[in-house]
């Protein structure tokens, strides 16, 4: 599968008492890398969203190996499980700057008709871009 990296600096206000990110933070990690990659695919959000299709989060599991801290300079990879159906489900892997392994997670999303509100099939335009 086709997979994408980005690159985030971790900011003081990203990390709690213990001077580890907090991991709430981390999903906005995953998020950022997710927009990255579709974008650099030709796929919006924005653009999904104008033309009826929402695509909440339905499942977010991560596992912290090791610690991020403050000015770590994170690689967030980013790629597909498998190709989409009515969901899709992206893999990451997060390094610092030594290339060390601290965090591996997934989330599964669920392409959703903004107006129904029920479960749909991957648009074809999206299903095309990701082959």
């Amino acid at each position: 599968m086709k997979s994408h990296v980005s690159y985030v600096k971790v900011r003081y206000a990203e990390t709690d008492q213990m001077g580890v990110v907090h991991h709430g933070n981390y999903a906005q990690y995953f998020e950022i890398a997710r927009l990255d990659w579709l974008s650099a695919l030709g796929i919006s959000y924005k653009t999904m969203e104008e033309n009826g299709v929402m695509l909440p989060v339905y499942e977010l599991n991560t596992k912290f190996l090791k610690p991020a801290v403050f000015e770590d300079e994170l690689e967030i990879e980013v790629k597909l499980k498998e190709l989409p159906s009515v969901k899709i489900t992206f893999e990451y892997l997060i390094y610092n700057q030594n290339k060390e392994l601290l965090t591996k997670a997934f989330t599964t999303l669920v392409f959703m008709d903004s107006k129904t509100k029920r479960p749909i099939r991957c648009p074809k335009y999206i299903l095309e871009k990701l082959k």
